[in-house]
């Protein structure tokens, strides 16, 4: 089965040489110029992969993009890489913290685009591990034991015996400070672990990934907050 891109641009021009390319890769293209028409698709079909232009008539992209990453629907956790005229370097940290994947600026190669969809969709369907249960040292409670079951091939968490559904970058997050409780990473540390092209990220995405995963945290308990923030250091992970 192709893999399935949704085109999210108003600019005819733009769009029909994007789904040349990408068809001629083998790619399966749908093409929609405004935001209504694409939650349709999304909600219609199995959408794999979305571009997605920042400037669109009925809606900014960054909105549609936090509307689609905040939802609970199954397409909540699809890879995006946006498309924008802006240059400016506070834009580009704007996309990518509020969970774009990617970042392109306009004039760009359509070839370009093509590779970069190829790239991020060979990240994301690495081989996980059927379930990885990050629990307490061997001296530990047995109630702390079962705190954190982080379940990589659902993409979710069981906290306190309830299941959280993460995204993308707060489970690869969550998996690195739980493999090594109470250690301090600091934020380049985790965007070596996290990211593959950690060089063309912000260090200010992991402190708004950190926050969304504190926030889901505490929605399950909020008498606790595991994740510790060492002002100057970074972040750890307490078990007790």
């Amino acid at each position: 089965m192709k893999t399935h891109v949704l085109i999210v641009e108003d600019e005819a021009a733009i769009a029909d040489t994007l789904i040349y390319v990408l068809e001629t890769e083998g790619f399966q293209v749908t093409w929609k110029s405004l935001v209504k028409e694409a939650e349709i698709i999304l909600a219609q079909e199995k959408i794999d992969f979305i571009i997605l232009d920042v400037g669109l008539p009925d809606q900014n992209g960054f909105e549609f993009c936090k509307k689609i990453r905040s939802g609970k629907q199954d397409y909540a956790d699809l890879p995006i890489l946006f498309l924008t005229a802006r240059k400016e370097e506070v834009d580009r940290i704007i996309g990518l913290e509020i969970g774009g994947d990617d970042y392109v600026v306009k004039p760009f190669s359509p070839r370009e685009i093509s590779a970069r969809v190829k790239t991020i969709l060979k990240r994301i369907h690495q081989p996980e591990k059927t379930q990885v249960t990050h629990t307490a040292p061997a001296n530990g409670q047995s109630q702390q034991q079962d705190k954190f079951q982080l379940e990589e091939d659902k993409a979710r968490l069981v906290y306190c015996g309830q299941a959280i559904s993460l995204t993308r970058y707060e489970l690869k997050i969550l998996a690195s400070l739980l493999a090594y409780p109470e250690r301090i990473f600091s934020r380049s540390q985790l965007m070596d672990k996290v990211w593959d092209e950690p060089e063309s990220s912000f260090e200010r995405a992991v402190d708004t990934h950190i926050k969304s995963l504190r926030a889901k945290l505490r929605e399950v308990n909020n008498q606790d907050d595991p994740i510790k923030t060492h002002r100057g250091l970074g972040y750890s992970i307490s078990l007790k």
